[in-house]
């Protein structure tokens, strides 16, 4: 396709930009960013519909932005003062407003004299593929045999685009271009290449009487493998309700499988051939294994992304978090690690405050200095972006629940391991609801729930920690002194003092109960 305005021609198919004759040097991004701009030039374009269109759903700064901007205005012979054809348009973005004429039949040469011609509809073809995880969600097929439930079907689909939507890391295909192939029978690979997409999910909806049966799966065309799938069994007493249901359920399985697939991805490349965003799927990997080697090997990896690009606001964020983690296992000195993580952790909401993981990354920084309310505020802002979001949901049980919340706090983490029942961090989870319940004095379900988190990682100390805490309230002192014997293997530097020290938790009261458990079993 060539669009032209004025004495200019972008050509998207060679991707070259002329003046006259004279072939114009531009960037490839800067290529984009024109092209971008051409194309929606009936509205203006805010600084989200770039990040998402433009630079993949990676977050870049807004100096960034301004010099790409102005590198597009000086290579179509604009500038920031005239404005006679990229428009900023104050607090809402910026829109092309010169007048563009559009044709067919990219390898013409450029004549001297450039005139808008017909426009036409270039057909529908493979298109460049996304440098970050891009998905499609193809339309659900109606296996009723009912044409009038066809709203049923499309609707779990739609509403599958709209919730990957919000997950900012990855590039979601539009409803209509992935409805486009409802009703046609066209081989995956062959979506894939037309859509530019790594991932395609696809499903089918039987209803049949006063019941549905949804199915989804989660495949990467890339290696050809299914990486998930699921079947879901419902009573049809509330249509919405139990789209809503689904809709949770699939994204939220599906959030950590793309995240797993991209760590491995960039494992088998060059360590000098990983850029930003591959050094951080590195170090989610690292991360998630939840051992002080990992979460230091984790920082390393965030560190060199941070180098690349200072204001990749999921870099510094994940860098704060795998800091105050470890200042809650034990692992590092609170007193140096968390003022490195609050300032990382500011960094990452200047740099995006739309980012989920950098929302959570300040909550972990404030319930580290005592700040409870902004603490909870923060959680929830993260909850409001992303509400499937496991890992944010299970560190706001735990400081609900440090605050006196606990019912409220069992209830994130339960949804947090409802949400993710093959996230890593489960065990994580189950020692939260642990928590929840030994702050409601139900010490016999907190040694349960202790116990099964330790089962899902023998070498969490967060399991016994609590296992010890909740066996001495429970008065079995033969399984506390047990489980302390553990908890001093996994941290050997607990003692009464290091978790007067470090204990979260809001209330003396509360902060009592705990420590008393503790000398009880004889921790001194």
């Amino acid at each position: 396709m060539q669009f032209v305005f004025g004495n200019h021609l972008l050509d998207t198919d060679r991707r070259e930009l002329h003046c006259g004759c004279t072939a114009v040097a531009v960037e490839p991004q800067v290529f984009d960013l024109l092209h971008y701009l051409i194309q929606n030039r009936d509205r203006v374009v805010s600084k989200d519909d770039l990040i998402v269109s433009v630079w993949r759903g990676r977050i870049v700064s807004e100096s960034t932005l301004a010099s790409r901007i102005n590198a597009a205005r000086r290579a179509i012979g604009d500038n920031g003062e005239e404005q006679k054809l990229i428009r900023t348009v104050a607090r809402r973005g910026v829109r092309f407003i010169g007048s563009v004429g559009t044709r067919a039949g990219a390898g013409q040469q450029p004549p001297s004299s450039l005139l808008a011609t017909e426009i036409r509809v270039s057909p529908l073809g493979p298109v460049e593929r996304a440098e970050r995880p891009a998905i499609a969600v193809l339309p659900f097929v109606n296996a009723s045999g009912e044409p009038e439930q066809d709203y049923f079907s499309d609707g779990i689909a739609e509403d599958i685009i709209t919730e990957l939507s919000r997950l900012r890391w990855f590039l979601v295909i539009a409803r209509n271009s992935s409805f486009a192939y409802k009703g046609k029978s066209v081989p995956m690979k062959q979506i894939s290449e037309e859509l530019a997409v790594s991932y395609l999910v696809e499903g089918s909806v039987r209803k049949s009487g006063d019941r549905v049966r949804i199915t989804a799966q989660l495949n990467n065309v890339a290696t050809g493998k299914q990486l998930w799938a699921e079947r879901y069994d419902r009573r049809l007493s509330d249509v919405f309700a139990i789209q809503d249901e689904i809709t949770e359920a699939v994204v939220a399985a599906i959030e950590p499988q793309v995240y797993a697939a991209e760590s491995f991805r960039a494992q088998r490349k060059a360590p000098e051939s990983l850029d930003a965003w591959d050094l951080v799927m590195r170090a989610l990997s690292h991360y998630w294994r939840v051992t002080p080697k990992d979460n230091l090997l984790a920082r390393q990896l965030l560190e060199r992304a941070i180098a690349i690009d200072p204001d990749y606001a999921q870099a510094l964020a994940v860098f704060a978090v795998s800091y105050t983690f470890g200042a809650h296992m034990g692992w590092e000195d609170a007193v140096i690690a968390v003022p490195i993580a609050e300032r990382a952790a500011l960094g990452a909401v200047r740099a995006d405050s739309e980012d989920p993981w950098a929302h959570l990354a300040l909550a972990t920084v404030h319930v580290h200095l005592g700040r409870f309310d902004d603490s909870l505020a923060e959680f929830e802002m993260a909850l409001r972006l992303n509400s499937n979001f496991s890992l944010a949901l299970g560190h706001y049980g735990l400081v609900l629940s440090s605050v006196g919340r606990w019912q409220e706090g069992g209830d994130a983490a339960r949804r947090a391991l409802r949400l993710s029942p093959r996230d890593p961090f489960s065990s994580i989870f189950s020692s939260v609801v642990a928590y929840a319940e030994f702050v409601g004095r139900n010490y016999e379900e907190a040694l349960r729930l202790a116990r099964e988190g330790l089962r899902q990682r023998l070498e969490f100390v967060g399991g016994y920690r609590i296992l010890t805490a909740a066996a001495a309230m429970a008065g079995d002192m033969e399984l506390a002194r047990s489980a302390l014997q553990e908890l001093r293997r996994v941290q050997p530097n607990i003692s009464l003092a290091w978790i007067d020290s470090q204990m979260l938790v809001k209330g003396e009261a509360e902060r009592e109960h705990y420590l008393e458990a503790f000398r009880r079993v004889g921790l001194d």
